[in-house]
């Protein structure tokens, strides 16, 4: 059954390929409203999570640990995370604050965490599990009104048509069958914008494996336009942004920044942008790994991103039983209690418009402008430069008496003799004509 869906399917794709092509991308109304929310929403929750997971190694660790393909597939016998409640992962979410969740569907090791008709290597069919927590998921995230974004890996160790480690020659892989793998993550993606309710993105990984092959973008961006023409297509190429995306991405460093070398060739576009990081120093769950994060570094990543106009995607790596770490729960819950409290200097800002400075950075919404101080000035002053309009008054978001302000050409001068910073962030909201 599952090889004549397969045909069928694929047969139709390569039919409808010229089809769905988008040489020239023009966005749709509902397609620029759906990049405006999205800037709007500012804070959402990464996950990975696969059989890898019962490893506790991290996601990589099939190809870093050299494992054969066909006796890592041997982990899907025994995957079986009872544990797992769609419930308590929105719940987790939107906790800490969080407007929606980007979730891996199918990472690099290519098991694929829900029901497929293209490859018996899934969750539903392949395990003693037996269920697909990607619908669960799908259908928890429209009930209590989170955004659902799914990652998808490009790339595949252990597929013959993808045919890993394969040389590039004129675009196209040496071996394997690139036309046919090309055609099978159009079927999956297919099947996850039109089975799985309330799909808001797609967020694709892997290119800068094969950075030099024609991965047939302009088929593969419009076949999900032409499905749904308002969902955000987001790619981590490390690159400049591609005809056919709709937000840029930033692997663990703040756009314009390259501290990890991904974004050496990532110069900031006209799209939404979104910076990724991990909770800990891992994608996916590592046993061993207790490095944390302490809630002023999220809480200060969070500002920093929007600061610069970008939202901010935190990753956690679930437990193979399908529980979230306490050590994780713990920390966003107090993240989620600040951002409850200061919110409004977050969600629905624009940021960029005044440069990051030494001792914080601004964050806009429509009349009013939010100073981040977090890093005590060295005067007893800060400087926000190029304001533009007139400053009526400022004063803690915290609340309390107005604060001492000057404006000048150059900019404008915030007084802090006499305030108690605190630790994370002083938030100085400012009313501006």
């Amino acid at each position: 059954m599952i090889k004549k869906l397969t045909l069928a399917v694929l047969v139709v794709l390569c039919c409808l390929s010229s089809a769905f092509a988008q040489a020239k991308y023009t966005p749709t109304v509902g397609n620029m409203a759906a990049r405006r929310h999205f800037q709007d929403m500012k804070f959402g929750l990464f996950i990975h999570w696969g059989i890898y997971s019962i490893l506790g190694d991290g996601e990589w660790v099939m190809n870093q640990r050299k494992i054969p393909y066909n006796d890592y597939k041997r982990l899907a016998d025994f995957f079986n995370p009872q544990e797992f409640n769609a419930k308590e992962w929105v719940a987790f979410a939107k906790k800490a604050g969080m407007k929606y969740i980007t979730v891996t569907s199918r990472h690099h090791d290519g098991f694929s965490m829900f029901k497929t008709g293209l490859s018996a290597y899934n969750i539903v069919d392949a395990t003693p599990y037996k269920k697909d927590p990607m619908m669960e998921l799908a259908k928890e995230c429209e009930k209590e009104g989170i955004e659902l974004h799914f990652y998808y890996s490009l790339l595949d160790w252990g597929r013959p048509d993808y045919a890993y480690g394969t040389t590039v020659v004129d675009g196209k892989p040496q071996a394997g069958d690139w036309l046919g793998y090309i055609n099978f993550m159009k079927g999956q993606l297919t099947e996850l914008i039109t089975k799985y309710p309330g799909v808001k993105g797609i967020w694709f990984d892997g290119n800068w494996e094969r950075p030099k092959a024609d991965w047939h973008y302009d088929d593969i961006y419009g076949t999900i336009h032409k499905l749904n023409s308002s969902i955000l297509i987001g790619n981590n190429h490390h690159l400049a942004p591609k005809e056919g995306e709709d937000f840029q991405m930033f692997e663990k460093d703040l756009p314009g920044a390259n501290t990890t070398g991904f974004s050496a060739d990532s110069k900031i576009g006209e799209l939404p942008l979104e910076t990724c990081e991990t909770i800990n120093d891992n994608w996916g769950f590592n046993i061993k790994d207790d490095h944390y994060k302490s809630t002023k570094q999220i809480i200060q990543y969070l500002v920093n991103a929007a600061g610069k106009n970008a939202n901010f995607l935190l990753n956690i790596g679930p437990m193979p039983n399908g529980k979230i770490q306490p050590e994780f729960t713990d920390t966003m819950a107090v993240v989620g209690k600040w951002v409850q409290k200061n919110g409004e200097s977050i969600y629905g800002t624009r940021g960029a418009v005044v440069p990051a400075q030494q001792w914080g950075v601004v964050t806009v919404k429509g009349k009013t402008m939010y100073a981040h101080i977090t890093t005590a000035p060295a005067e007893k002053y800060i400087f926000i430069p190029d304001v533009k309009g007139t400053v009526k008054s400022a004063a803690l978001l915290a609340g309390g008496p107005a604060i001492k302000f000057k404006q000048q050409p150059e900019g404008l001068f915030v007084y802090t003799d006499g305030l108690t910073l605190d630790p994370i962030d002083t938030i100085v909201k400012l009313t501006v004509n």
